[in-house]
């Protein structure tokens, strides 16, 4: 591909940011709170417009449900145009279905009907939240699983997936996509109900064509092979987006190319072969990391920028002649096309798309410089919230 129509590719990926990722977190043995930090679904919506004021491809925001309500006298609808007004829209509407107390045992999976019900409704109310703010996207992550052989029956907790699940599906618009995440395992730590990419893959042929899998790059096993993963869930049209993130251990949820760039990158390869050898398949481009240790926003920034270096440098992957030693079994040769792609310095490149559409060159030194965010972080320090905020480590 030639310069010029690899830049166009670049544009024109959209990568959706978590409001999440955006607020404190914290793990287990503490949490370390960063000044001027988002507090609130207003703030947190700032935060990413900023990110899309710099980079220019990260044109819509993730929220979670109940960590990002509005506050009281105020409704999505009011959220939506908030967002308008910073130039962002609401993305993927996340239901929480595992910080409740009643999700103990499990949500839409838990062997109390009073538990399930309040599962489905909850689903239910994601779905109306979708219809008022134009989500078109429902993501869901489950707990549910068990820790002890025993505990529950496997069997009956599938069918209780299936059913739950696909109230939740009923009620959302038409246009709208549910997408079923799996994870291998943690918190359960016997058997976890959507385990892997497979028993997403079934609960939504159950479900119906609008219910896809979306892949988060941390929930698999040590040396898991995701681009297989990927490349499969394309040819059998189930495949519904990504969690972008990166793991050297369980879920870490590091910034996304920061462990391994070189599965990041052949991931984008498949996505290309996956379409039409020109651009990456067309699903759900979206981050979800919690940042403990690292400035929210400057994450953030870092993770866009390595999404972009990896699909630019799967573009460059010289397809024809990739062919011509696969066909002919040249092992190192069809391996050796990979790496050089691989190896090139596509900065330059990244950084003429941005300028193309008035976006600074490095996005990361603009930011270190952005006179609004140091505004807002001191102010933020000093005012109170326009509303109350929750979520990870919170």
């Amino acid at each position: 591909m030639n310069q010029e129509s690899i830049r166009a590719a670049l544009r024109a990926l959209p990568i959706e940011l978590p409001s999440w990722g955006f607020a404190n977190a914290g793990t287990r043995f503490g949490a370390f709170p960063e000044p001027g930090v988002a507090r609130d679904i207003y703030e947190k919506i700032e935060d990413a417009a900023t990110v899309h004021r710099l980079t220019g491809v990260c044109p819509t925001v993730a929220v979670h449900i109940p960590w990002d309500l509005p506050p009281v006298g105020k409704t999505w609808a009011d959220i939506a145009e908030f967002a308008k007004s910073e130039g962002v829209a609401i993305g993927a509407i996340n239901p929480n279905l595992f910080q409740d107390h009643d999700y103990k045992l499990g949500s839409v999976c838990n062997p109390d009907l009073a538990v399930r019900k309040k599962a489905v409704a909850h689903l239910k109310e994601c779905a109306e939240i979708m219809e008022v703010t134009g989500s078109k996207l429902l993501s869901i992550w489950l707990a549910d699983g068990t820790n002890y052989p025993g505990q529950d029956d496997i069997k009956s907790r599938r069918q209780r997936l299936i059913d739950s699940l696909a109230e939740g599906y009923a009620a959302m618009p038409d246009d709208g996509e549910m997408l079923v995440e799996y994870k291998l395992f943690e918190p359960a730590f016997y058997h976890t109900d959507l385990a892997d990419w497979g028993t997403s893959y079934t609960v939504c042929q159950k479900l119906g064509d609008r219910a896809k899998v979306l892949v988060d790059t941390g929930h698999h096993g040590h040396y898991t092979n995701i681009e297989f993963i990927v490349s499969t869930l394309i040819s059998e049209g189930r495949l519904g987006g990504f969690h972008f993130n990166d793991r050297r251990y369980a879920d870490d949820d590091l910034i996304v190319g920061s462990a391994n760039p070189y599965a990041l990158f052949c991931i984008f390869h498949e996505l290309i072969n996956g379409n039409d050898g020109k651009t990456a398949f067309q699903t759900a481009y979206m981050l979800d990391q919690s940042h403990t240790v690292e400035k929210k926003i400057e994450a953030m920034v870092l993770s866009v920028l390595n999404v972009q270096t990896a699909y630019a440098k799967a573009l460059l992957v010289d397809r024809a002649a990739l062919a011509e030693m696969q066909v002919a079994g040249d092992v190192m040769g069809a391996h050796a096309i990979l790496r050089d792609a691989y190896e090139t310095d596509v900065r330059p490149i990244l950084a003429a798309a941005r300028e193309e559409i008035g976006r600074p060159a490095d996005p990361l030194k603009a930011l270190a410089s952005d006179e609004i965010v140091k505004e807002r972080r001191a102010r933020r320090q000093v005012e109170p919230a326009r509303a109350s905020g929750a979520g990870l480590g919170a």
